[in-house]
């Protein structure tokens, strides 16, 4: 990595030494967030460190932030309570854009690579699909859904759009003509999140009912269910090399709050697991490697922490504590030394990976 610019050199740093119908059923979603738990009132100015030294810039939203991911090596999307989706300039510390189309919060955000086309999910059970080139009105609209929409993935050759909602359906849509190609419902499948494998026709999700499911695109049959856990499953990554799948528990008082590195080549087949937050682990994800080849996961929770984790050890390589920024709620890796984090509180943060002898993180800005 190099040594961080000597300008930063103040910021705070931790390290670790260590329209189809519903089928509910009677389970009751433990997994509720409440952004107006955790929101700061209005007009009150935090009184910590890392509030005053870091680099403030315009806010991206007003409100609480459910979730970001990189657009360009320059620009994120982000959306939240505010129902915006939001692009913005993270090097430069500017909104470029910000679409209006959704009546309720926004639930998750997704992009296609190389492409400018974003794709949003919102509590009004709509997906919208938007092109940062083409004005400010969604392109196209994703509906059948019945309850909020937690689930988003686009296919690898960008012609499938994967959605699933706490309805406990999960649908495949074409994405240039809207249709509703396949769908299928799963008693108490709630969905929370979902990913697509690299270079495959594969779908993971996670749900409310613990368990984690591989699903086939082109059958959308469920071909794999891996060992329930114990908490539910809030998140899912699958690595680039689409060899690894990476979840995280809800959890409370350090029970649960684990995430788990799961083989895919062998379904089922635990590898370890990463612990230490004392609250839900919301969200989960593969990092690029270390110069030395040293593998990582990022993880963010409730507990207003993000850890870094040697993926094959579960060692934890280091730990970024946000005093009062609330529940770290997604996380969106930029490249190996740059990662976007979504907060309930205090927006988004600008968290940079660097050190010479060991791993160091630290928040540089907010917007």
């Amino acid at each position: 990595f190099g040594v961080l610019c000597s300008k930063l050199s103040g910021v705070v740093f931790s390290k670790c030494k260590c329209c189809f119908p519903a089928n509910m059923g009677k389970l009751q979603s433990k997994f509720r967030k409440r952004s107006d738990l955790y929101r700061a009132s209005q007009g009150e100015k935090a009184d910590n460190a890392f509030d005053s030294q870091v680099v403030q810039y315009e806010p991206a939203h007003q409100g609480s932030i459910n979730t970001v991911t990189n657009l360009s090596p320059d620009l994120c999307v982000s959306g939240g309570s505010d129902q915006a989706v939001v692009v913005y300039d993270w090097k430069q510390g500017r909104m470029c854009q910000s679409f209006q189309g959704h009546n309720r919060e926004v639930t998750k955000v997704v992009c296609y690579p190389g492409s400018t086309w974003i794709f949003s999910a919102s509590r009004d059970k709509m997906v919208l699909m938007w092109d940062l080139n083409q004005g400010d009105e969604p392109i196209q609209e994703y509906c059948g859904h019945e309850l909020v929409v937690n689930g988003l993935a686009v296919s690898p050759d960008g012609r499938k759009l994967c959605t699933g909602s706490r309805d406990n359906w999960m649908c495949l849509w074409d994405i240039e003509s809207a249709k509703c190609e396949h769908r299928r419902n799963i008693s108490r499948n709630l969905v929370t999140h979902v990913c697509w494998v690299p270079g495959s026709s594969s779908v993971v999700q996670t749900s409310e009912d613990k368990m984690i499911r591989v699903w086939d695109s082109r059958s959308w049959q469920v071909t794999n269910t891996f060992p329930a856990k114990q908490y539910i499953q809030t998140h899912c990554d699958v690595s680039s090399n689409g060899n690894y799948l990476v979840s995280s528990s809800n959890g409370f008082g350090g029970q649960g709050c684990e995430a788990t590195l799961w083989d895919l080549r062998q379904p089922g087949c635990k590898v370890v697991e990463y612990r230490g937050h004392q609250q839900t682990t919301a969200c989960c994800m593969f990092l690029p490697s270390l110069p030395d080849g040293t593998a990582l996961v990022a993880t963010s929770s409730h507990d207003s922490t993000i850890r870094i984790w040697d993926q094959n050890t579960a060692v934890c390589l280091a730990t970024l504590p946000l005093e009062g920024a609330g529940p770290l709620v997604s996380l969106s890796p930029i490249d190996c030394t740059n990662l976007l984090c979504a907060s309930f509180s205090y927006g988004l943060h600008h968290i940079q990976l660097g050190g010479a002898d060991s791993l160091e993180i630290k928040l540089v800005a907010r917007f």
